[in-house]
């Protein structure tokens, strides 16, 4: 019985770590570099632990890509103002954000997203972050 209770009191001090450490940004992202894509948003993932947004842009060729780019989850993106309908499918976007490691995957984390139409925008305010 001890070590029963022992074993979960352990367990549930552990939880937090693993949490946190579901993975590095650091280990997948550049984050010493900084890019910027223009291009047409063709899905919004509002959701926890990360929302996501795909965008048709082109890449440094001028070859269109479809860029994944991971952002904060959708609980902090409400604190922040934002709604799973703030961003729609075809809307004209410039999004920032540190690229992946690796070019080929067309991938970033974004820094912040600017609607072209109307100047609408995430990140350009102190409290707009995530890590």
């Amino acid at each position: 019985m001890k070590f029963r209770i022992i074993t979960l009191i352990s367990a549930c001090l552990m939880l937090p770590a693993l949490a946190a450490a579901h993975h590095s940004f650091q280990a997948t992202y550049d984050m010493d570099s900084l890019i910027e894509i223009r291009g047409k948003l063709v899905q919004m993932n509002f959701r926890n632990p990360h929302s996501s947004v795909m965008v048709m842009a082109p890449d440094k060729d001028g070859n269109m890509q479809r860029w994944g780019v991971e952002w904060g989850g959708a609980s902090l993106l409400m604190r922040q103002g934002l709604t799973r309908t703030s961003f729609k499918p075809g809307d004209e976007v410039v999004i920032t954000g540190q690229p992946s490691r690796e070019a080929t995957d067309y991938r970033m984390r974004m820094e912040s997203i600017l609607r072209s139409s109307d100047g609408f925008g995430w990140g350009f305010d102190e409290d707009q972050t995530f890590d």
